[in-house]
């Protein structure tokens, strides 16, 4: 029976998650550009691209998305990246994760819903969906 991790590498790991949060991007891409991985989840599978989707960092998300990290990984709640930027109508956001293959549909609410639940046309046009 494995313990799981030590308190050095939960410590690490909250360190990571919160510069993803934080959108400071040198110094988490740093830690990505020494191994750490690009798609590393938290205990409620989202990713450093979903916490900084989320909290409207761009260039955090595109550095992130050069280095490898899925654009539609989806969380313990079914929720992508591209959902949660539309949830915070983060329009540079979501046109980085659009650049990279992001996809509306994907997800439950999908980026698609979510645009719809908030009337928010302009992102229903740029998903190609009305």
């Amino acid at each position: 029976m494995s313990e799981g991790p030590g308190p050095e590498v939960v410590e690490l790991a909250t360190k990571i998650f919160g510069l993803a949060r934080q959108g400071r991007t040198e110094t988490l891409v740093a830690y990505v550009d020494a191994g750490v991985p690009a798609d590393l989840t938290n205990d409620r599978g989202d990713t450093l691209v979903m916490l900084a989707a989320y909290h409207g960092h761009a260039g955090t998300v595109r550095a992130l998305l050069a280095r490898g990290a899925a654009p539609d990984r989806i969380n313990d709640r079914g929720q992508t990246p591209l959902a949660g930027a539309a949830f915070k109508d983060e329009r540079e956001v979501i046109e980085a994760l659009l650049e990279s293959g992001a996809d509306p549909a994907a997800g439950t609410p999908s980026a698609v819903d979510t645009a719809r639940m908030f009337a928010r046309t302009e992102l229903l046009e740029l998903f190609g969906t009305r």
